[in-house]
């Protein structure tokens, strides 16, 4: 049993990094816009967490010089891909690279230096009564707690307000969407914007809960998987919460294997969310062949003012 609440707390410290930046997609791809940046994003959310916070030691100032540089991106995102209507996946693996080489860049000074615990947890022992889960949530720190609620709010946002039927308009059809009133532009604007924030708290919470220390392409991928957790999820708040944290298990997963002592190579080891990404992904187009994919119908197709699909 102690093994199985160890694996559940260390899903959960995985999964969280994972799940906010499957959040921000979420956000982003629902109104019509393919987000393919989230690798540059989580970077440099991180190295800009890792920057700030040794030089401040305040985490309100490190969460908000995070928020800073990814409404930056974000605005660049927007107008590469609103206003100028370039390619969106060229224009996601431009911020991909960008993000990389800007972050090995800017974390050359404090690469390896050790950052001090930034997010203090809440504690409830009260919870600890409760069989079993309640070991696991008595003492979740505050990013992870955000998280669940945040999966919560969009979830009821989307599907239960007139402002989540707006979002989900542009993303099926921003022609219709606009002839009824809705300011297509500025509104996409604006979801890339806080889905990109979303991101960046995703590489913030990385370093300051996951991994505090700064390491060159520390995200190993993990923007990636969120990009696939949205296609899991099938662009649901409430099922990426699951796909986060079953995906955050198979990264610990490798590491558990180690510590039994196990002789095949960490190398190995280490894909194995990466192996079964690729054959959930592979499996759901199987399965969904003759299926709709649940994504947005004008996903990645640029919307011209007085265009007709």
């Amino acid at each position: 049993m102690e093994i199985v609440y160890q694996m559940l707390l260390a899903a959960i410290s995985s999964g969280t990094p994972l799940l906010f930046a499957a959040l921000g997609g979420i956000l982003i791809e629902r109104s019509g816009i393919i987000q393919l940046g989230a690798e540059g994003l989580m970077l440099m959310g991180a190295v800009t967490a890792c920057l700030t916070f040794i030089h401040t030691g305040s985490l309100t100032v490190t969460l908000l010089a995070v928020c800073g540089i990814s409404i930056v991106l974000g605005m660049i995102h927007a107008f590469l891909s609103v206003s100028l209507r370039a390619n969106q996946i060229v224009c996601g693996l431009a911020m991909t690279l960008f993000g990389a080489g800007l972050s090995a860049y800017l974390g050359k000074p404090v690469s390896g230096l050790p950052v001090p615990r930034a997010v203090p947890k809440l504690d409830m022992p009260w919870l600890e009564a409760v069989p079993f889960i309640g070991r696991i949530f008595a003492h979740l720190d505050y990013l992870t707690w955000f998280s669940f609620v945040l999966v919560i709010a969009l979830h009821m946002f989307i599907h239960k307000t007139s402002w989540g039927l707006h979002l989900r308009a542009m993303g099926d059809n921003p022609a219709t969407a606009d002839v009824m009133g809705i300011p297509v532009h500025a509104l996409r604007y604006g979801y890339i914007i806080a889905g990109s924030i979303l991101i960046g708290i995703a590489g913030a919470d990385l370093l300051l809960v996951y991994s505090p220390t700064w390491t060159e392409g520390m995200t190993t991928g993990r923007g990636w998987i969120a990009v696939a957790l949205i296609i899991f999820a099938r662009w649901n708040p409430v099922r990426a919460l699951i796909c986060a944290y079953f995906f955050g298990a198979l990264d610990m997963l490798g590491f558990r294997i180690q510590l039994i002592g196990s002789e095949i190579p960490s190398y190995f080891l280490k894909m194995i969310p990466y192996i079964v990404t690729i054959l959930v992904l592979m499996f759901l187009g199987w399965r969904n062949r003759n299926k709709p994919s649940g994504s947005p119908e004008a996903l990645g197709v640029p919307y011209i003012r007085e265009q007709r699909f």
